[in-house]
């Protein structure tokens, strides 16, 4: 079976059904691995610390989308 033929089965389906293939597809694009997401969550954490302790260098939203 190929592509197209795959898309016009699936149109077929009633929307709730074409939803559980959606969820399916993009929970096969949606794997997270817990390492990385350690490692965010320390980065996150080391962020605010450093914009709490006034650290970090901060723009406003004009600076950072070029707006004068």
């Amino acid at each position: 079976m190929n592509t197209q033929e795959i898309i016009a089965l699936t149109l077929k389906l009633k929307p709730h059904e074409r939803l559980q293939v959606i969820d399916k597809i993009h929970e096969s694009f949606d794997r997270s691995d817990p390492e990385i997401d350690r490692l965010w969550g320390e980065e996150a954490v080391q962020r605010l610390a450093s914009f709490d302790a006034g650290r970090s260098k901060t723009f406003s939203s004009d600076e950072v989308f070029g707006k004068d």
